[in-house]
């Protein structure tokens, strides 16, 4: 909610007037204003002090209004305090170096013999006792009940942070497979599958992507699901596959061709439960995301051998592979941003923290080339895609995820793209500590750059917009232009 003050205040024998655009999230406020240009930046500290304080009288009666947009309920505010609080106290003081640590066990490709520095599960541990576990998930058996309203600012939380995800159990793509099965499995398949990832006992991941084909246009899927009596068979290769080099990998979700001339194009693939340790399925090699292997989570490439699985395997039978699919990646492509939008904050408070303490020509780095246009350029965008992704979350939460394509797809173009270009700043103002493995910035780098191609490149998801607005308006791509 966006909310305008206009101000008058009498400085240096004058009155300074403007109006000042506050916009209240996630229990902050953030000032844009225009005002007399003649006043430096340093005038307005003591200014800026004052509205504030003007301001938060008012806010505890704006925030509790029911017509704020946006805003999380008490449950889903009490949860975001445990998981802040969490954070500062278990995960920021050791991340840099269980990172390093991480390193250091996990030094080459050889997934075989990769595992998780032991603070790993001692944290996890102690997440899953206090309650900050499976936070994702809208069961209040299950997950933390929240909304993707409440979820959202909490995400955000975690995407400061390249651990807390895993911490929290509530990273991709076991987040996307356990709401996959929570929604589409059968009870056998929850009781088997979905449970032990629940549990933390093990892991999934999620075989889409394929080497040979353009992801962009999934219906050109070669992977096949063949039904042979009361046996599934697979054949075919997928690559990209997050997570398969974790330790505790124990199922395969696989999207497949199965053929069917009396169904439609977009009802002839399917989603099969396949054990990791299943005869036929072959962990080619792991990839390299911008020269390193992301070690012991990787991203793989794997192949499938006449692999045979039981027909009770098939998620929602045969055929049902897209529509669950888009029941599947809509959550998940929000959960990437929210996460996004916490790893563009953290790059922007380092870039400042960095560019206010280093110097060149006797000034501070920020008030060098340009870099406060910079800055408040990425202050800026942060905050519109922040918005953006808020309501994506409760038009969600409102109307569900079919209701919300067009901006689902919207923030899933903008938010990665938004982390690119804060992160490019970033690093920039921190030279060649940028680059190298001294700060977080790098992996927020590359998971800006990859999220730009994963659960959609940005070419599709404009395309379905343009599509979807298209129809908003009564035309279709095939409509012929009338004439005048």
């Amino acid at each position: 909610m966006t909310v305008i003050y206009t101000l008058f205040v009498f400085c240096k024998g004058r009155v300074l007037a403007g109006r000042a655009f506050l916009l209240f999230n996630n229990n902050r406020c953030v000032i844009n204003g225009a005002y007399d240009t003649e006043y430096t930046y340093v005038h307005y500290e003591d200014f800026y002090k004052n509205v504030i304080e003007i301001i938060n009288k008012d806010r505890e009666i704006i925030m509790s209004s029911n017509t704020l947009m946006f805003t999380a309920t008490e449950h889903g505010q009490a949860m975001h305090a445990q998981v802040k609080a969490f954070i500062e106290t278990h995960i920021e003081p050791i991340e840099a170096q269980f990172w390093a640590d991480c390193h250091q066990q996990n030094p080459d490709g050889n997934w075989k013999n990769w595992q998780w520095p032991e603070k790993y599960e001692s944290l996890r541990k102690q997440a899953r006792e206090a309650g900050l576990w499976n936070l994702f998930l809208p069961d209040d058996t299950l997950g933390a009940g929240l909304s993707v309203t409440d979820y959202a600012p909490i995400a955000e939380l975690t995407g400061r942070s390249l651990l807390a995800p895993y911490v929290f159990n509530c990273n991709a793509p076991d987040s996307g497979n356990m709401e996959l099965l929570w929604r589409y499995g059968t009870q056998e398949q929850q009781d088997k599958w979905l449970t032990p990832i629940l549990e933390g006992k093990t892991r999934s991941v999620f075989c889409m992507t394929e080497p040979d084909v353009a992801s962009s246009d999934a219906t050109n899927m070669q992977a096949t699901a063949v039904v042979d009596s009361d046996e599934i068979i697979i054949n075919g290769s997928k690559w990209w596959s997050s997570g398969l080099g974790d330790p505790a990998v124990d199922i395969l979700i696989v999207m497949a061709y199965t053929p069917d001339e009396t169904k439609d194009r977009h009802h002839q693939h399917s989603m099969v439960l396949v054990p990791a340790k299943t005869a036929g399925v072959n962990i080619e090699r792991m990839l390299k995301v911008f020269g390193d292997y992301d070690a012991p989570h990787g991203h793989g490439e794997v192949s499938f051998d006449n692999v045979r699985v039981p027909v009770s395997h098939f998620i929602g039978g045969p055929g049902m592979g897209f529509e669950i699919a888009q029941g599947r990646l809509g959550p998940g492509r929000i959960h990437h941003c929210m996460r996004c939008i916490g790893a563009a904050e953290k790059s922007l408070e380092l870039a400042v923290k960095r560019g206010m303490e280093r110097t060149a020509f006797g000034k501070p780095l920020l008030q060098l080339g340009g870099n406060f246009e910079r800055i408040a350029e990425a202050r800026i965008k942060i905050d519109q895609a922040r918005l953006l992704t808020l309501y994506a979350a409760q038009k969600m939460d409102a109307q569900g995820t079919k209701a919300a394509l067009t901006e689902i797809s919207a923030i899933k173009v903008v938010a990665p793209t938004v982390l690119q270009e804060v992160v490019d700043m970033a690093i920039q103002i921190h030279g060649g500590m940028g680059v190298c493995q001294d700060t977080m910035l790098p992996s927020f780098f590359a998971q800006a750059r990859a999220l730009r191609l994963a659960d959609g490149p940005d070419e599709v998801h404009k395309t379905m917009i343009a599509k979807l607005e298209l129809k908003r308006q009564g035309f279709s791509r095939s409509t012929k232009p009338t004439k005048a």
